[in-house]
C-alpha cells in the first residue's frame, strides 16, 4: 500500500457580477479545444443561440485536477449553447491571471467567469471590466471586489460540517469516552473558500476540544497554522511529517486528521503511511473527489471526500450567464425558472465582497462520498465510471 501511495502522491505532484448588491509554467490550454496565444483557447459554435456573443473563462491551475473538470464542463456548456468561449488556465500565478482577464477585455468578452487564485488580487482588472461595463460571475471563489455581479458556488461552510460531523460520527464523540487525537489540515490562506471550510469543521468539533474529548497533540488549531499555501499536496505532506516526527514518534496514537480538500489529504495520506508509528487505521477527510483520493477511499487509507458536482456548478453559471446576458432578472426566480434537477439556494446575506456590501450568491448543496456509496454517487449519475482495475476513472459526462 505504501508502494501505490507514493506512485500516486508523486504522479499527482507531476501535474501538480453589474455591482454585487445591485441585482484550486504559463497558462495552460483549455481541455479538447484549440488552442489561442498564451495558453486561451477559444470556440465558435453558435449552434446554441449565443448570438455570437463571448465568455471569458478564467481558471487557476491545471495542476489540480478539480479545475480541469471546471474548465472542461463550462467550456462545453457554453458552446451547446451557442456562445463562443476563451478559456485560460494561470498556473496558480495571480499576475498571469491578471494578464488573461487583461487580454480577454481587450478581445471584448461580454461576460467573465472567473475562478480566482486570490481573491484580493484582482481589484485593478475588476475595476476595468467594471468601467467597460462586463458583469463578472465569480466562480466558486469570491472576488473581493464590488464589480462582481454573483458567485456561483457550493455551500461552503457546509463542506466543513460535512467534514467534521463525519469524524464526529466515525469517532462516536458523543457516547464514546476517549479522548481521542486528531490533527488538522486547512487549505490556502489566499482562497476565500479556504476558512469558510475550516470553520465549518470548527463549528462541530470545537466543543470536543473544548471538554476535553477531542485532543490537539500539536497544539495547531489557527488557521494561519494549519493552512496549505496553493492547496499543494507536496506542503500538506512536508508539514504532516514534521507533526509527526515531533508529536507523534513516541508512538502517540492518532485517531483522525481533518483534511479541507483531497490534494492536502493526499500529502497527509501519504505522511501517515510513510511515517506514522501507531499502528492503527486514520480517520482521514477530503474534498472535491480526485481520481487518487478515491482510490484512497476504495483501499481503505482515506475515510470520505466531500463531493461538489462541479457538472452541476457549470449549469447554474450557464443559465446565470444568460440570464444576465439577455438582460432578465437573476435572483431566486432563476432556480425556478430553470428547474435545475439539483439542490441550489439563492443567498444574499452570507457573502461580502467589501466589509458591507452583499453579493448576490447561489449555492449549491455537497454530498458525502464514502467507499459505502461511491458508485451510487459518482457512478449512476454518470459523473466517474468504474475502470477495468475496479477503480473509478473520470467521464465528461
Amino acid at each position: 500500500m505504501k508502494k501505490t501511495l507514493a506512485l500516486i502522491l508523486a504522479a499527482c505532484m507531476s501535474l501538480s457580477l453589474v455591482a454585487c448588491g445591485g441585482g484550486g509554467s504559463g497558462s495552460g490550454s483549455a481541455p479538447n479545444s484549440g488552442s489561442q496565444g498564451g495558453g486561451a483557447s477559444q470556440s465558435a459554435d453558435q449552434s446554441g443561440g449565443g448570438e455570437g456573443k463571448t465568455v471569458g473563462i478564467a481558471m487557476p491551475t491545471q495542476s489540480l485536477e478539480r479545475w480541469n473538470r471546471d474548465g472542461d464542463y463550462l467550456d462545453k456548456q457554453f458552446q451547446a449553447a451557442g456562445y463562443k468561449t476563451i478559456v485560460t488556465y494561470s498556473d496558480d500565478k495571480s499576475e498571469q491571471q491578471v494578464n488573461d482577464i487583461q487580454n480577454m477585455l481587450a478581445q471584448g468578452v461580454d461576460l467573465l467567469v472567473i475562478a480566482a487564485i486570490d481573491g484580493n488580487s484582482l481589484n485593478t482588472v475588476m475595476n476595468d471590466a467594471g468601467a467597460a461595463g462586463i458583469p463578472v460571475i465569480a466562480y466558486d471563489r469570491l472576488i473581493m471586489n464590488d464589480n462582481v455581479s454573483y458567485y456561483v458556488s457550493f455551500d461552503n461552510f457546509t463542506v466543513g460540517v460535512l467534514q467534521g460531523t463525519y469524524v464526529k460520527d466515525a469517532l462516536d464523540l458523543d457516547n464514546a469516552a476517549g479522548p481521542f487525537n486528531i490533527e488538522f489540515t486547512a487549505g490556502d490562506p489566499a482562497d476565500n473558500n479556504a476558512p469558510f471550510f475550516y470553520n465549518g469543521a470548527i463549528s462541530i468539533l470545537q466543543p470536543y476540544i473544548d471538554n476535553g474529548k477531542l485532543n490537539v497533540v500539536s497544539g495547531q488549531t489557527a488557521f494561519d497554522v494549519v493552512g496549505t499555501a496553493g492547496w499543494k499536496t507536496e506542503n500538506a505532506l512536508n508539514r504532516a511529517q514534521n507533526v509527526l516526527a515531533s508529536f507523534y514518534a513516541d508512538g502517540t496514537k492518532l485517531d483522525a486528521w481533518l483534511c479541507s480538500n483531497d490534494s492536502t489529504s493526499l500529502g497527509v495520506a501519504q505522511a501517515i503511511t510513510s511515517d506514522y508509528a501507531g499502528g492503527n487505521p486514520v480517520i482521514i477527510t477530503g474534498q472535491d473527489g480526485d481520481v487518487a483520493n478515491l482510490r484512497n477511499i476504495k483501499d481503505g487509507v482515506q475515510s470520505m471526500t466531500v463531493y461538489k458536482a462541479v457538472a452541476n456548478e457549470a449549469v447554474v453559471t450557464l443559465d446565470l450567464a444568460k440570464a444576465i446576458l439577455d438582460g432578465k432578472t437573476a435572483d431566486a426566480s432563476l432556480i425556478s425558472a430553470s428547474g435545475w434537477s439539483f439542490e441550489c439556494a439563492y443567498d444574499t446575506d452570507s457573502y461580502e465582497t467589501t466589509p458591507g456590501h452583499k453579493c448576490p450568491s447561489f449555492l449549491l448543496v455537497p454530498d458525502v462520498v464514502t467507499a459505502d456509496n461511491m458508485e451510487e454517487k459518482l457512478v449512476t449519475p454518470g459523473y466517474y465510471k468504474v475502470g477495468a482495475d475496479g477503480y473509478l476513472e473520470a467521464t465528461n459526462g
